[in-house]
């Protein structure tokens, strides 16, 4: 199926591994041009080089010239950060057609140790942050007719965990303004706004936490990670490919009657109706 979306400029953040690089890749697969973003230098490159090569597999089947990839490694949670992605990419907001915000999540633990510098940081990373992404490349979208922004979120924002109160938090927050934003104005003209809420994926992430949970019991990691597996319908830990193919087909044309959505990927572990 073509989606219609090779051509178009994307800016995806967390972008050198995990569920970003998925959605990088699945973008790349279609033609779009990246900016991509993380933090870490040398992975972002090595993610740059691997994403160059699926735009040239791409191209080479459609015939068509290979699709830009653009490595800029920095901090999106702080003003400078960002300056430097709106310098590369041209100015502020340049001409973005798809935005994908994705922030690691906060640190666990009990509410009662976190600190209100903590909240602070946790607040900036996942919820300011994708609102100042957001506010750069909105009009121009509007103007443009057309755009699409995905954020990344957490299945913790349907079903809260009590280790993630951080998360809890600070997503909910970002969830309730996109509520909103995604049914203003913008919406008759051309530009949805979805939020992404991954469950348990195969992801460096997800593995730390069972590393974690390994330590901490004495328990043989493999068998963290059966138990863990087993408790989800679909018996196994989501793909960051799947997650990927998700996310090419909510930037297309044929995605655009889908807005202000939270779309939960977690394999059927929610238990609820709705």
């Amino acid at each position: 199926m073509d989606l219609g979306i090779a051509g178009r400029w994307a800016l995806v953040c967390g972008a050198s591994k995990g569920l970003g690089y998925g959605c990088a890749s699945a973008l790349a697969a279609e033609g779009v041009h990246l900016l991509i973003n993380a933090r870490g230098a040398v992975p972002l490159e090595q993610a740059a080089t691997q994403l160059r090569a699926v735009g040239a597999q791409w191209a080479s089947a459609a015939g068509k010239n290979e699709p830009k990839v653009v490595a800029i490694a920095c901090d999106i949670t702080t003003p400078e950060g960002r300056e430097a992605v709106w310098a590369a990419g041209g100015g502020p907001g340049r001409d973005f057609d798809i935005v994908l915000t994705n922030a690691g999540g906060p640190p666990m633990g009990d509410f009662r140790g976190f600190t209100a510098d903590d909240w602070q940081r946790a607040v900036n990373a996942n919820m300011l942050t994708p609102i100042e992404l957001i506010k750069a490349v909105l009009d121009g979208m509007a103007a443009r007719g057309y755009g699409r922004i995905l954020n990344i979120t957490s299945s913790a924002v349907k079903a809260p965990i009590d280790i993630l109160a951080l998360s809890n938090g600070a997503r909910s927050g970002l969830t309730g303004f996109i509520a909103g934003l995604a049914r203003s104005e913008i919406a008759a003209h051309g530009v949805t706004v979805n939020n992404l809420l991954p469950g348990k994926f195969d992801t460096d992430r997800l593995n730390a936490t069972f590393e974690g949970a390994a330590q901490k019991t004495g328990k043989p990691l493999q068998d963290i990670r059966r138990s863990q597996a087993a408790q989800i319908p679909a018996r196994r830990f989501g793909t960051p490919a799947e997650f990927g193919a998700l996310c090419a087909f909510l930037c297309s044309p044929q995605a655009g009657y889908i807005n202000g959505q939270n779309l939960l990927l977690d394999g059927g572990l929610y238990p609820g109706t709705f």
